[in-house]
């Protein structure tokens, strides 16, 4: 049986992508997290406990097994602590890494760009060095959707120029995508980036859209529309996401291919900002209080990804549409907010 490291495995895509490969029982997985600030971190120990790994019993770089599946363990680790990560990787003898662990927020990028620096930088480099000495299989991480930047030309396919990010995150983001090729090239190491497109979904993160317009909409609260409306994004409900993540973990290589690979994993099919508050309206039964807004730094106006290649490679797209994903993670609000 493989075993798999899963960095971020407290954050919204790490935990539901632990999720589901425990149901898969394929895999021994070890997940981590340093279960940072960013947001609250009552969201991230609420997303542990579901696996089954609880608050109480969790100590600083110490490995704890999960109460409900025993292919399943935790561990509180930062990335920026290479001594201790090398430790772990030393124990533990990984086949393959999933690196889903950054400082997330584009417009939280503006105000403190070091903990950008030090998480998607720094911790980015250790875990993928450590990757290299200890001979990982396969190496796949989360890079964004951000990366494109100021490009005009919808939808975004992988060959498009990347080198105009209008963000320090997405800077963060297309240096990884750099580095890991480096790495590829240098030591035929395999890397593979997928650039991930507007997730959403049950226990989704709370700086996000689809979070914040549903948690204001059902308590009466004002949301702030940026751009007047005038925006267009791929949503894409995170199942759609991780089944993607794992058909990418499952996947094999040639030996003539190239080591380095980056896709898009994207709904295609982007969705007005408007239509999308509608949406939300419909199925929570409430009128939203819209504050219009100007453009906010770092924003980008449309977001579109050309899922060809994915598809090409995989036979996979994302299928869930935005009412139904959106149904999906009212009820899950709902329960979240009783108990």
């Amino acid at each position: 049986m493989n075993k798999i490291l899963i960095s971020g495995a407290a954050g919204f895509i790490g935990y539901s992508l632990v999720k589901q490969l425990i149901k898969t029982g394929e895999y021994q997985i070890v997940g981590l997290d340093n279960i940072n600030n960013y947001y609250d971190v009552t969201l991230k120990y609420g997303r542990l406990q579901d696996l089954g790994i609880e608050q109480s019993v969790m100590n600083e770089n110490e490995l704890i097994t999960s109460n409900t599946a025993s292919s399943f363990r935790f561990i509180k680790l930062d990335l920026q602590d290479r001594e201790q990560l090398n430790e772990l990787m030393d124990t533990e003898g990984f086949d393959i890494v999933c690196n889903l662990a950054a400082q997330a927020g584009v417009r939280y990028s503006i105000d403190h760009p070091y903990a950008y620096l030090e998480s998607n930088l720094v911790g980015f480099m250790n875990i993928l060095e450590a990757s290299r000495q200890h001979k990982i299989k396969h190496y796949i991480y989360a890079s964004s959707s951000s990366v494109y930047g100021t490009n005009n030309e919808v939808p975004y396919s992988e060959s498009d120029q990347v080198d105009q990010p209008l963000s320090l995150y997405a800077a963060t983001k297309k240096s990884n995508e750099l580095m890991a090729h480096s790495y590829s090239k240098l030591y035929s190491m395999r890397t593979t980036g997928i650039r991930f497109f507007t997730v959403y979904g049950p226990w989704g993160r709370p700086d996000m859209a689809p979070y914040l317009f549903m948690d204001a909409i059902v308590n009466c609260k004002p949301i702030k529309v940026f751009n007047h409306g005038n925006l267009e994004r791929d949503f894409t409900y995170v199942d759609d996401i991780v089944n993607g993540i794992v058909l990418v973990i499952n996947s094999k290589i040639s030996q003539n291919e190239i080591p380095y690979q980056i896709y898009n994993l994207g709904n295609s099919m982007p969705v007005k900002l408007m239509d999308f508050i509608s949406s939300i309206e419909y199925i929570t039964g409430k009128l939203a209080l819209k504050e219009f807004a100007q453009m906010q730094p770092g924003d980008v106006y449309k977001t579109y990804a050309n899922m060809k290649k994915f598809e090409e490679h995989f036979g996979y797209k994302p299928k869930v549409n935005i009412n139904v994903g959106l149904s999906k993670m009212y009820e899950w609000y709902k329960t979240y907010f009783k108990s």
